[in-house]
C-alpha cells in the first residue's frame, strides 16, 4: 500500500518548479460528493460542502499546513517516489484537507495538525471505535487509520462514501468507505460553531492572534485606538498596504489591514503571511513617518527583494510585491548590479537593516538627500 499521511512538519514550504503540476480548475460539483445522509450539524455540512468544493486539486504531502488553511505547495515524503513531484503540486494532503474544512465552516483553525493530532484533538465532541463501523457515523464526521499512530484521515459523507486526499499522485476524491484493515475509528467536531458570516462590505474575513490587540484610526501604532480584542477573533479586511514598520511578538512588518469600520491593524497579528494573500491594495502607501533621520522614498517595480547585505546573493528580508514607500537611512557603493535596463552599484541601507539596490527606488542613481554610510 503507497504511504498516505496526515501532514508534515508545519510552516515548511516550497516554491512551485512547474506550472504542469499546479493545483488543476475545478471541474463541474461532483454529484456524488455532498451531504448524503440526515443528522449532521450546520457546521458539520459546511465542512462537507468545504472538503467537496475541492474535488480535482492534487494530493500534496504536507499541503494545507501554511499559516492560514488552504491549498499550499507540498514537498517529497523522502520514501514514496509518487511524492516526488509534490512540491510542484498545489494542493492538500488528508490532514491538510480536514483542516481547510473546518476552518471554512467556522472561521476558526481548530485542526491545525497532522492526522494523529487530529484523531487526539481536544475539538472532538464524541469518538466512535472502529468496531462500531459506520454505523454511528454523520456527515462532517472524520475516520482515521493508524495503528499506534495515525497516518491518515477522511471526512464521512453519508450512504458509506467519504471524501479524501488520499495519496501523492492523486486528486481529492469521493470513495467508499473503508473500515477493514487498520481502521482506528472516527471523531465528531464539536458543532456548536456556526458557519463563517460573510465578510462585510466585500472584504474577506481573517482570524487574528494575540491578545490585548489594537486597531487604530490610521495604520501608525501612534494614532488613537480604535478597538481592543482581547482575544483572537475574525476581521474583515478590505485592503492593505505598506505603511509603518512595526516590530512585536518577534516579527517585523510594515503592511497594514484595513478593516471593515475604517480602522487600520498591522498583518503581525493576522493570521497569514506578511502580505496577505487575495487583499487588493489601498490605493497608494501612506509615507511612513521617517526614524532615525531616515528619508522616505518611493520604490518601483514588482517583486523587488531587499537583502541582508547589499548583494544580490545575500539572504532575501524583504519582497515588495509592487511599488511600496521605504525609509532610507543611508547609501554606500557596493555590488554593481544591472536590472531593467539599468547598471549601478549604489545600495541603499533601509530602517530595519536590509539593503535595496538604487535601481529599484525612484530618483537618480545616487540619492541626493541621502549620506553615505
Amino acid at each position: 500500500m503507497r504511504r498516505r499521511t496526515g501532514g508534515a512538519v508545519l510552516g515548511a514550504s516550497v516554491l512551485a518548479l512547474s506550472a504542469f503540476f499546479s493545483a488543476p480548475a475545478h471541474a463541474a460539483p461532483d454529484a456524488s460528493c455532498g451531504v448524503l445522509a440526515p443528522g449532521a450539524s450546520a457546521t458539520a455540512q459546511a465542512a462537507v460542502s468545504a472538503a467537496c468544493s475541492q474535488i480535482g486539486v492534487w494530493y500534496s504531502w504536507g499541503g494545507g499546513h501554511g499559516p492560514t488553511p488552504g491549498a499550499t505547495y507540498g514537498y517529497y515524503d523522502g520514501s514514496d517516489p509518487d511524492s516526488a513531484h509534490d512540491n510542484e503540486r498545489k494542493g492538500f494532503d488528508c490532514s491538510g484537507l480536514m483542516r481547510y474544512a473546518y476552518y471554512q465552516a467556522t472561521g476558526k483553525d481548530l485542526l491545525n495538525g497532522t492526522a494523529d493530532d487530529q484523531f487526539r484533538s481536544s475539538q472532538a465532541a464524541a469518538r466512535f471505535s472502529a468496531s462500531q463501523g459506520t454505523a454511528p457515523l454523520l456527515p462532517g464526521d472524520l475516520m482515521f487509520w493508524g495503528s499506534g499512530h495515525v497516518h491518515h484521515v477522511a471526512m464521512y459523507l453519508g450512504g458509506g462514501q467519504m471524501v479524501e486526499a488520499y495519496e501523492s499522485g492523486t486528486h481529492i476524491r469521493v470513495a467508499p468507505v473503508r473500515t477493514g484493515g487498520d481502521y482506528a475509528g472516527a471523531v465528531r467536531i464539536n458543532g456548536s460553531g456556526t458557519p463563517t458570516p460573510p465578510p462585510a462590505n466585500g472584504g474577506t474575513t481573517f482570524e487574528t492572534w494575540g491578545t490585548g490587540v489594537r486597531t487604530h484610526s490610521t495604520p501608525s501604532v501612534r494614532s488613537s485606538v480604535v478597538d481592543t480584542f482581547p482575544g483572537p477573533t475574525q476581521v474583515s479586511v478590505q485592503c492593505q498596504e505598506h505603511a509603518e514598520t512595526v516590530s512585536a511578538e518577534g516579527y517585523t512588518n510594515d503592511i497594514w489591514s484595513k478593516l471593515a469600520d475604517g480602522s487600520w491593524l498591522t498583518n503581525i497579528y493576522i493570521k497569514g503571511p506578511a502580505e496577505l494573500p487575495g487583499i487588493p491594495d489601498c490605493g497608494g502607501s501612506s509615507t511612513p513617518p521617517p526614524t532615525g533621520g531616515s528619508k522616505a522614498h518611493q520604490t518601483w517595480g514588482t517583486g523587488v527583494r531587499t537583502h541582508s547585505e547589499p548583494n544580490v546573493n545575500a539572504v532575501v528580508v524583504d519582497y515588495f510585491a509592487q511599488p511600496t514607500t521605504i525609509n532610507v537611512v543611508c547609501q554606500a557603493h557596493a555590488q554593481e548590479v544591472t536590472a531593467e535596463g539599468y547598471t549601478n552599484d549604489a545600495w541603499s541601507k533601509l530602517t530595519d537593516g536590509s539593503w535595496l539596490t538604487n535601481i529599484y527606488i525612484e530618483g537618480p542613481a545616487w540619492l541626493s538627500d541621502v549620506p553615505t554610510c
